[in-house]
């Protein structure tokens, strides 16, 4: 393994391309906070926003420019074309909307609000969802008469999309803000897919990734590299980085890790992945790189590396090392820090209307956690064998306080999004009283189970204390699949949990999935019903439906019989392993119900469709639902005493 013998360590944490876009991804707060709480030199970069900021920049689109003009006129696409004709106004307008999104400017809303500003795409077509009968504004529904940032945000979203859709046509067909070349990685069982697009001549995106690259490893001079992938998404451009990395300066080590890493790559075995990373760590990174600094500064063997890909020199051999430790307690990882990180330059954008579900991509979250793992682990969809779910470990309320203390002082800024699996209601209500006692004003929202325990009482203690949002599980709304998942909850639990957040003035996004074993038709059509009248009651205001997929460490995965369904035999491969296809005895087409079951979401997010039949979303003849029209308001009733 490569090392710097003569040089101390110095370890630079790297969010890769694609993550975020408003707020830093995590994972390199929490390393940086780690390593330097003992004693290591830890920086970080986030060169998935530096990486947009150079493409959204004139320079950048004068790139793009070139990329068009350069290709045979019959591989310009209409919308490449149209860009092209429209290009002095996109150069003219792109440095003041960034600027516009970041904060920097802005009295520019008027000019984007007005619809004169910017230089209009297919993507502004979206706005003819929002019919005005009347003839007036068609989005008053949405920002009202004061609304005028909010709707300049929206539109200059709509704006970086259509330059997005230019991108991916005439520089880079897999081009995304988030899940940029996400098929060449997600369970995909063979490297060669990604070892193809690493050997392609490099096109103006990687060029450009590679440019600031080398301009991160100047300023920083590591002699370790942390390559942090959460998502599939982000798995090509940490291979670009790590070639690049290693052209500039063998001696660099680069580690792969991350939230892809734990997932996919747990029986990895492809050599071919060490040609320019040296170490792949699994789970919680904090033990693994104490180990792996204790090996390269000569006081470790790398027989007592821990949980640790990596390929022996002169062999295609890929050995895995795991000398047993215990995991740093969740206690002493110390305060994520984010210095170093350009946190003027995120964007704030307005993809979705919805006051909730635009949380997501509005605003710069400092994200943290309340425990590690989940305290529940039951649910049969997830993996819950694996260290991110079963090892639950949680900190005390006061440790948490400390941590969210520091961060403010260091980062000036007051919303935290807590991004656990499932916050423990017990920790939340502990963390609530912590914050009121000590006088400490946040703004939070994370991620719970709808259970019993979030009373009418807890909902109003948790607004107290600043929270405004949650999301949690509903899943497949129907008693029998809810049981049959292990969810630990009924359809009208949810109803009054969440009409209890609700009515303490705390927004609710439900995540929502389809497909799922034994899930038939009438099934689907009632879920839907359960959701149309949770909406039209109130009890949430924001939901995204997810289909089902059976993965290896799953309940599902690895006892598919208890649930009906029988497992096809996965590809062989020596790279990701993690969806495992399945035959499901009942022959539902989910992705024709798919689609209606997103359009009717879509619609009672914006409040409009909420007394209609549900099957008028279905493209296809569905039976009626079997579901009560009053059964939400039933169960409601009985939570205050009603018959």
């Amino acid at each position: 393994m490569p090392d710097h013998p003569d040089r101390p360590a110095r370890v630079l944490s790297v969010i890769p391309p694609m993550t975020q876009l408003n707020t830093p991804y995590p994972s390199t707060a929490y390393l940086t906070g780690f390593l330097r709480s003992r004693g290591v030199d830890a920086v970080q970069e986030d060169l998935a926003l530096a990486l947009i900021l150079a493409l959204l920049s004139a320079d950048g689109l004068r790139a793009v420019r070139e990329a068009i003009v350069a290709l045979p006129p019959a591989q310009r696409t209409p919308r490449a074309v149209e860009f092209d004709a429209q290009f002095a106004r996109y150069e003219s307008t792109i440095g003041p909307t960034i600027a516009f999104l970041q904060g920097r400017d802005a009295t520019l809303m008027h000019r984007i609000a007005g619809r004169g500003f910017l230089p209009e795409g297919p993507r502004f077509t979206s706005l003819d969802v929002y019919v005005d009968e009347d003839g007036g504004d068609p989005m008053a529904w949405a920002f009202g008469a004061l609304g005028t940032h909010d709707r300049a945000r929206h539109l200059a979203t709509l704006y970086l999309n259509d330059i997005a859709d230019v991108l991916r046509e005439a520089v880079d067909e897999r081009f995304e803000f988030v899940r940029y070349a996400e098929s060449l990685a997600q369970s995909q069982p063979s490297f060669d897919p990604l070892a193809r697009a690493l050997a392609a001549p490099p096109n103006l995106v990687d060029r450009t990734l590679h440019r600031l690259t080398l301009d991160a490893l100047q300023r920083h001079r590591p002699t370790i590299v942390l390559l942090s992938v959460p998502f599939p998404g982000a798995v090509y451009a940490a291979l670009r980085i790590a070639q690049s990395i290693k052209a500039h300066d063998p001696a660099i080590v680069t580690v792969l890790g991350g939230g892809f890493v734990n997932t996919e790559l747990r029986e990895l075995a492809e050599p071919r992945l060490f040609d320019t990373i040296d170490l792949v760590t699994l789970d919680a990174g904090e033990r693994p790189l104490l180990a792996l600094l204790e090996h390269l500064a000569g006081r470790r063997s790398a027989s007592r590396l821990v949980r640790t890909f990596s390929r022996p020199a002169g062999t295609d051999e890929v050995r895995y090392t795991n000398f047993v430790e215990p995991d740093v307690p969740f206690d002493e990882v110390g305060t994520p820090t984010w210095d170093g990180l350009p946190l003027d330059r995120y964007l704030s954008l307005l993809d979705m209307l919805n006051p909730m579900h635009r949380l997501w991509s509005d605003g710069r979250w400092n994200k943290l956690t309340v425990a590690h793992g989940c305290y529940w682990k039951k649910c049969s969809f997830c993996d819950v064998g694996l260290d991110y779910i079963s090892r639950y470990d949680a900190a005390t309320a006061g440790t948490l306080v400390d941590r969210i203390e520091a961060i403010v002082a260091e980062t000036g800024q007051t919303g935290f999004h807590f991004v656990d699996e499932a916050a423990p209601p017990k920790s939340l209500k502990a963390l609530a009283a912590e914050l009121q006692r000590r006088r400490v004003e946040i703004t939070w929202w994370g991620n719970i189970r709808f259970e019993k325990t979030f009373s009418p009482e807890l909902c109003e203690q948790l607004a107290d204390s600043g929270c405004i949002a949650i999301s949690g599980g509903l899943e497949v709304a129907s008693d029998r699949l809810l049981a049959l998942m292990k969810k630990g909850v009924s359809v009208d639990q949810v109803a009054r949990v969440t009409k209890g957040f609700a009515d303490a003035g705390i927004l609710v996004h439900a995540y929502l999935m389809y497909g799922f074993p034994t899930q038939t038709v009438q099934d689907t059509v009632d879920a839907l019903e359960y959701v149309r009248q949770l909406f039209a009651a109130g009890c949430i205001q924001s939901g995204f439906f997810h289909r089902f997929a059976c993965t290896v460490h799953s309940p599902v995965g690895q006892h598919p019989e208890q649930y009906g369904v029988t497992l096809k035999p996965l590809p062989p491969g020596r790279f990701a392993k993690n969806d495992i296809g399945f035959s499901d005895p009942t022959g539902t087409d989910h992705d024709a119900l798919g689609v209606g079951l997103k359009k009717a979401l879509y619609n009672y997010m914006h409040g409009l469709g909420l007394e209609q039949d549900v099957r008028r979303w279905f493209d296809l003849p569905v039976p009626k639902t079997r579901v009560a029209r009053h059964r939400i308001e039933q169960a409601l009733a009985k939570t205050h005493g009603g018959p």
